[in-house]
């Protein structure tokens, strides 16, 4: 008698089946983009974390394809590739709305609202973190940090920032975004969907109109005014 049969519970183990290989037409046009990829490093495994976005942006989210098609690319075994897809949470691993909501969480963004904003949006949307509405538009996460503590609370869309948000406006921003309109961030070009911002980030040209326009705004720029002021309190400069 196995010691599983003697504790009366049963063991599952859980297999899956080998992922299938992307259709010839849509190999094809991935390998010719996978090749510009790889052919901008000295070794190609240096591809990977941009080879990672360019399946995302074929699929929404890096499957056992995207993983396999990588691994090919640069010599190295789908257990590496996938240590890796796992590790980096831009790399999503469950399929993923048109509009990736991430709301700052961490201790600056948390207690300015960030955590007030978050429960807003999953009562609102009626999901939990990393699911997605029924619709497919919109994925929810909260995420550690935006990098943008200056305009805390923030909200990213599609990794575009939407600053000093308040519950009440973030509900506005995924309301329009369901309803297909057109939404521009507080700073950087016109969103574009999850998929085509992933392609973007695989090192494709960003055409969107003011895509590297922008200056940094007053709060950023308050700590070196402080500096500045400290280093010459005439304000009159060298």
């Amino acid at each position: 008698m196995t010691s599983e049969q003697s504790s009366g519970t049963a063991i599952l183990l859980q297999l899956t089946t080998r992922p299938e290989p992307y259709p010839p037409h849509v190999r094809s046009r991935l390998e010719v983009d996978a090749k510009d990829i790889v052919a901008r490093y000295p070794h190609p495994r240096s591809a990977l974390l941009p080879l990672l976005h360019l399946v995302q942006a074929e699929e929404g989210y890096v499957t056992g394809t995207g993983i396999d098609f990588c691994a090919e690319q640069v010599g190295l075994t789908a257990a590496e590739v996938t240590a890796v897809a796992t590790f980096y949470s831009m790399y999503r691993r469950t399929p993923t709305g048109d509009y990736h909501v991430g709301v700052c969480t961490n201790a600056l963004c948390a207690v300015l609202g960030g955590d007030a904003i978050y429960a807003a949006l999953q009562q609102h949307l009626g999901i939990g973190h990393g699911e997605t509405t029924p619709d497919g538009a919109i994925t929810l996460e909260h995420v550690e940090c935006n990098a943008a503590c200056d305009y805390a609370p923030v909200m990213m869309v599609n990794w575009e920032f939407f600053d000093n948000q308040t519950p009440d406006s973030a509900r506005e921003i995924t309301d329009a975004l369901r309803a297909g309109h057109r939404v521009r961030p507080t700073r950087g070009a016109p969103l574009c969907t999850f998929r085509e911002t992933a392609r973007i980030l695989a090192g494709f040209p960003d055409e969107r109109p003011g895509a590297n326009d922008g200056a940094p705004g007053p709060a950023t720029l308050a700590g070196l005014d402080a500096a500045a002021a400290e280093h010459d309190p005439t304000g009159e400069g060298a």
